[in-house]
């Protein structure tokens, strides 16, 4: 820490100088990212309430008056408006409270979870930090296949783990029989939505045919949903549903403030983030997000009819293109791409090209970037 402060002007032009140098949303050459550009709005109710904690709700009735109201909607879209949960960091913290919760129920000291191997490496983590085991069932194409998922319960699982867009494909495990199988062998089934909870209800609303995923399916247990992805929402902002309160375990005395017992992983908790969120959810309502999530997916078929006239690209489930390069170093292809700019991504199995098509992505960048890509696969010897 430097010994004496400096000015204002000083601090603010370093700051932005130094924000110069990150890719902005706005350029259109983010492609690989799950997150976009947070709307005005939203960051104007960020500022609002940046200072409240709502690890401490007796300080902020505000705050946790909207953040009520947010899980209640969230509840809604995800067909269970009586669901209780809170707004986290992430959907890694969302995925690990989940699996804290499961692990309570089940009362083994043993645990283990099934996920499928296209799960997000959130688990990987939670693995270590709870010190559960984590099976990785195999795959069927992109989706869990549900007879490795069966092989693999035994007396130790607590819980099964099923995908509603995966990171790399945005493919949708078949939750309803993830459901079916949790009903049968009486175990905790948890879904990870952080990026398919505000796309695949809108989806439904657009008649794209996408199978259920929610608290609709009898076994679903818990769902992570992420504001801060296509909910727009800053960072961070991520979320967790349970059914209903008896799927709360434990939780943790806190003495010296007034809310009695904590569940979540985090103490302190931003009300800002939620009030973002709320701010949003209001602003937009179903209509807004329907319009947004229909005009990705207008990008996402441009793309991916484009990308296929000089490649291979997997039918997209939603708003994530994956293109294969055939007989072309798919390193060396990344590589030319970052020459021109673009930041994009791959997929590990198959190895694709991958481009989340965010609401920051407009027909012209799809364009362009059609353009490089076709060019470079073309020119690359």
């Amino acid at each position: 820490m430097i010994k004496k402060g400096m000015s204002r002007e000083f601090v603010i032009k370093e700051l932005l100088k130094r924000h110069e140098q990150d890719v902005s949303y706005e350029s259109g050459r983010i492609l690989g990212s799950m997150l976009t550009s947070t709307p005005p709005i939203a960051r104007e109710a960020y500022n609002i309430f940046l200072d409240t904690n709502l690890g401490d709700p007796d300080l902020c009735d505000g705050a946790k008056s909207l953040e009520n109201e947010v899980i209640g909607w969230l509840g809604n879209l995800l067909g269970n408006p009586d669901a209780i949960g809170y707004i986290l960091t992430g959907g890694t913290e969302a995925n690990l409270m989940a699996m804290v919760m499961a692990k309570k129920i089940h009362g083994d000291k043993n645990a283990e979870i099934i996920v499928p191997k296209s799960a997000h490496f959130s688990f990987d983590k939670i693995e270590v930090i709870l010190g559960i085991k984590v099976l990785k069932a195999n795959l069927n194409g992109l989706v869990v296949d549900v007879d490795s998922v069966k092989r693999l319960i035994n007396e130790h699982t607590c819980a099964i783990v099923g995908v509603a867009g995966t990171t790399e494909f945005g493919a949708i495990d078949p939750i309803p029989e993830l459901s079916d199988l949790a009903l049968d062998n009486n175990l905790y089934l948890h879904v990870d939505a952080a990026f398919g909870g505000f796309v695949i209800p809108f989806l439904k609303d657009l008649n794209y045919e996408v199978p259920d995923f929610d608290f609709g399916l009898k076994g679903v247990s818990s769902i992570t949903i992420d504001p801060h992805k296509m909910g727009l929402a800053p960072i961070p902002a991520g979320g967790i549903l349970f059914r209903d309160e008896t799927y709360l375990r434990g939780g943790v005395d806190t003495p010296y403030i007034g809310l009695g017992k904590q569940f979540t992983p985090s103490s302190t908790r931003s009300g800002a983030s939620v009030a973002a969120t709320w701010t949003l959810m209001r602003h937009l309502g179903r209509e807004g997000y329907r319009k947004i999530v229909h005009r990705c997916m207008e990008h996402t078929r441009l793309l991916a009819d484009g990308a296929s006239e000089f490649a291979e690209v997997i039918p997209p489930v939603m708003n994530v293109v994956a293109i294969k390069i055939r007989d072309k170093d798919l390193s060396l292809v990344v590589k030319r791409l970052e020459e021109l700019g673009w930041k994009s991504s791959v997929t590990r199995k198959p190895p694709c090209i991958r481009v989340v098509v965010m609401p920051h992505l407009t027909e012209h960048h799809i364009n362009e970037f059609l353009r490089d890509l076709r060019s470079v696969v073309l020119n690359l010897e």
